[in-house]
């Protein structure tokens, strides 16, 4: 009987032997940048280090976790993560990432671009600094057509099933996040600051996307807090701070022959500070692309001394003087908005003006209370085009024509 426990000992060591081994081999392995050769010195420009842990944590079988301590990290120019990654991977960022200041030194519209990746975490108390500050001034495509290629902090094109938690962008020469074909992605916990009149620096920018969640974010930037393009459905945003900014923009649509529906949107318990507008949709007023723009829900919202509350603008022109040729395309439609609350720095708090051609319809108003802290007078509303039904408390008394 000796012989048959030892044997059995024997095969169970063996067997220990080599669940040790597979976990060795498939389990999570800890990238840290500075063990890698990474110099946290804010002048070493580490874009190839970083690039080659990339491919290093994106080519093991196990999850890998890439780690950025603290310390100032320089990134000199443009930086590509790219999958597919044969496991998930996670990326730490407790110190800075660092941006250079001169603008011509990211050959890119995306300073850290992560594309093609599934199961990617991003989280942190860290920091991307974009050093916005001397791009700004440069920031006049709408006059100059030299202008130059002004990068975003960071971008995500074709990442599925992910999620940010926690970081801060800081001073993007253009946008902070862009996401362009990306699905079911969670952004929990982040920060976004630039100053109010940083151009064009929109907090997060969405395209052709779906299923994006937000939640609990801090946004102050120089242009949209979110701005919701082309193509975007199922959205849901909640507790988000905007301010300054120019609030939370489906738009602008219709310029593009290609753009495509925006359908299901949900914003809730979020808070508007100082902002230019509030809820707002945008398109263009001549547009080319005939689409619908359906299933948006606002409710819980409060305003505090926002120029524009309720701002929806059918003949949008961002450069005057604008050629006016015909009326937009895009039909706005099953919109409701419950328990919009606060202060408008504008004597019109809500400003429904849609398109002559493409009416907006079923447009519903439920307990809206809007006092104007501005101008002389009480709150207004203004309508155009618009059709739909309002119930409860109404400040500024709702100009809707009926059901249609």
């Amino acid at each position: 009987m000796a012989w048959i426990a030892s044997a059995f000992k024997a095969l169970c060591l063996s067997f220990l032997f080599v669940s040790v081994a597979c976990r060795s081999t498939n389990g999570s392995k800890v990238f840290n940048v500075r063990r890698y050769g990474a110099n946290p010195d804010g002048k070493t420009d580490n874009v190839n280090t970083f690039t080659s842990i990339w491919k290093s944590a994106c080519a093991r079988s196990g999850s890998s976790k890439i780690y950025v301590p603290n310390g100032t990290f320089y990134l000199g120019g443009a930086v590509v993560f790219e999958g597919p990654c044969i496991n998930q991977i996670e990326f730490i960022i407790d110190g800075t990432l660092l941006a250079p200041s001169n603008p011509g030194d990211i050959k890119n519209k995306t300073w850290i671009n992560f594309r093609y990746i599934n199961n990617l975490l991003i989280s942190g108390a860290g920091t991307l600094d974009g050093q916005g500050k001397e791009s700004w001034k440069l920031n006049d495509c709408s006059k100059n057509p030299s202008c130059p290629i002004l990068a975003m902090n960071m971008g995500f094109a074709f990442v599925n099933n992910s999620r940010i938690n926690g970081i801060t962008s800081l001073n993007s020469k253009m946008g902070h996040f862009d996401f362009f074909s990306v699905h079911q992605f969670n952004i929990t916990g982040v920060t976004i600051k630039a100053p109010g009149d940083s151009p064009n620096t929109d907090g997060l920018k969405f395209g052709f996307c779906s299923n994006i969640h937000i939640s609990d974010t801090h946004i102050g930037t120089g242009d949209d807090c979110i701005a919701i393009l082309s193509g975007v459905t199922d959205m849901d945003i909640s507790n988000v701070k905007c301010g300054p900014g120019h609030g939370i923009s489906v738009g602008s649509l219709g310029k593009g022959k290609d753009d495509k529906d925006v359908n299901g949107l949900t914003v809730r318990d979020t808070v508007f500070n100082g902002t230019s507008d509030g809820i707002r949709i945008k398109t263009w007023e001549s547009s080319i692309s005939q689409i619908v723009v359906s299933h948006l829900v606002y409710e819980n919202i409060q305003m505090i001394n926002v120029g524009n509350p309720i701002n929806i603008d059918q003949t949008y022109c961002p450069y005057p003087p604008c050629k006016k040729k015909g009326e937009s395309h895009v039909q706005i439609q099953d919109l409701k908005l419950t328990n919009i609350y606060g202060t408008s720095k504008n004597k019109v708090a809500v400003k429904l003006k849609c398109s002559k051609s493409f009416p907006c319809k079923n447009v519903e108003l439920v307990d809206i209370n809007l006092e104007n802290k501005g101008a002389k007078g009480p709150s207004t509303a203004v309508c155009e085009n618009v059709h739909g039904s309002a119930l409860g408390k109404m400040v500024p008394e709702h100009c809707l024509n009926g059901p249609w």
